[in-house]
């Protein structure tokens, strides 16, 4: 039997929805680049929001902070980060 001839009720489908959290607003990119300037530390937003090392690296150093906003800032970005795909080594 071919695969065209299965009916689909026989096929393995995931059937649950993917749901992605929406990206965060550019506001909280700005926010988190500002605090992080406020704490001695420069931020490239663009690479912030494309460059997963990077993101890691920074969110990292705010996590690390003495700045309970800065934490925050930090913490409303944490999905986006994670769900960057890896950095491509080079």
């Amino acid at each position: 039997m071919t695969l065209a001839a299965l009916p689909l009720a026989a096929l393995p489908f995931h059937t649950e929805p993917v749901t992605r959290l929406p990206a965060p607003p550019l506001i909280c990119w700005i926010d988190f680049k500002w605090l992080m300037g406020g704490e001695g530390h420069r931020v490239n937003l663009e690479r912030l929001q494309c460059d997963a090392d990077y993101a890691r690296c920074c969110l990292a150093l705010a996590q690390a902070s003495g700045s309970a906003t800065l934490r925050w800032a930090a913490s409303r970005l944490a999905a986006a980060v994670q769900a960057m795909p890896e950095s491509a080594a080079g």
